[in-house]
């Protein structure tokens, strides 16, 4: 392959002493940036661990959580509901048992269109790897409804791979050689055709990105220059659309991949881009994703740095909207930095899209000098 040469000229700076140095990797090549910026530990991402005690329906919280207990008898009238694993705006997710086996029930709440056809596209996956069985573990499905949104599957067992969307801790060596193996195996299957879907329109992303201002005219014209140039390289590849590590379990009998709602036919690279892109404190995790990514020459790598632009242009949408969320509404936890000098949620979040937009102009440097060499 014709390597792309090094985007990032920059001399590095020393490490400040009393700050922790966020080191800089650049997407297609192993020279580390360094970069002063300090990372306290941040909101955005984090995926709180499962609630105690047992569930409590009273009150108008409960009400939600009494319909989608209700929604999940219909299907699973043997799900005994424990507690609630995880809330938010969009579904619930509940843990329990039906039988003797631990069980997880998944309802959405945000009936909107895009959502509700997201969920029936993973109740579809879940579907899918019943007869046509993936290389990885996942976790195993006990009933769906799809007009209700509503599914049960079993529990796996393992810890998650990381709590957070971008964990301050890097992965220890062994867990980041498990998921990458797991990532690995999984796009390197060749399910049968017509099985799965293609989720991400990439033409049509890059253009809606454009009109949101999020990309440049450039941009879209070296985006499309890298596109055409894949254009002979048939399906692509299967990944699972959200490889993060809070989707990944670990287990003594190897990783468990949850959360396929995104799962389906990509630009390959798409789950190795979007792993990197959450691992902004990991400069050697960054290194090892970068060289599997390019590693299987010009098109491999140039299909890297597509999907590294869209899932960061993503990343960063995401965390304005969360950045201007706090703003409206601060509260007390964004009023000053706590006694032991962490800093405010709202200042969290805004180091998380300085870095981030440093990382979409260092894809961006890659992505010209991708283009040079077609």
């Amino acid at each position: 392959m014709n390597p792309t040469p090094s985007p990032v000229s920059a001399p590095a700076r020393p490490r400040p002493r009393q700050q922790h140095a966020t080191v800089r990797t650049d997407p297609m090549r192993a020279a580390p940036v360094a970069g002063g910026l300090p990372r306290p530990r941040r909101p955005y991402g984090a995926v709180p661990p499962p609630a105690g005690g047992r569930l409590d329906l009273s009150g108008p919280q409960g009400a939600r959580l009494r319909a989608a207990v209700a929604a999940v008898h219909r299907i699973c009238p043997e799900f005994q509901p424990v507690q609630v694993m995880r809330r938010g705006g969009r579904s619930v997710i509940l843990l329990g048992t039906v039988g003797r086996s631990p069980a997880v029930a998944k309802c959405l709440l945000d009936h909107s269109p895009a959502q509700a056809e997201r969920f029936r596209h993973e109740i579809a996956v879940y579907r899918a790897f019943v007869r046509n069985r993936p290389p990885v573990r996942v976790p195993r499905l006990i009933a769906a409804d799809p007009d209700r949104c509503t599914l049960v599957a079993e529990r796996a067992p393992g810890r998650p791979a990381a709590l957070q969307r971008h964990p301050l801790d890097p992965p220890a060596p062994a867990d980041l050689g498990a998921v990458l193996g797991a990532i690995g195996r999984l796009n390197a299957w060749q399910p049968p055709a017509g099985v799965f879907e293609a989720p991400l329109d990439y033409g049509r992303r890059i253009a809606r990105y454009h009109e949101l201002g999020l990309l440049t005219d450039r941009d879209t014209d070296d985006l499309g220059k890298l596109l055409r140039g894949l254009a002979r390289g048939g399906r692509g590849q299967f990944c699972h659309g959200d490889a993060l590590l809070t989707n990944v379990l670990l287990s003594p009998a190897g990783p468990v991949l949850v959360d396929w709602e995104h799962a389906g036919w990509y630009l390959p690279g798409y789950d190795l881009a979007t792993l990197w892109s959450v691992l902004g404190d990991s400069p050697a995790a960054r290194r090892r994703i970068s060289q599997s990514a390019q590693s299987s020459g010009r098109d491999a790598r140039d299909a890297f740095l597509v999907n590294l632009m869209l899932v960061l242009t993503r990343e960063i949408r995401a965390c304005e909207t969360a950045v201007q969320h706090t703003m409206r509404d601060p509260g007390p936890a964004a009023a000053c930095a706590d006694r032991a000098g962490r800093m405010s949620t709202g200042e969290e979040q805004r180091l998380l899209l300085r870095r981030l937009h440093e990382d979409c102009a260092m894809a961006r440097r890659a992505v010209r000098a991708a283009v040079g060499t077609r």
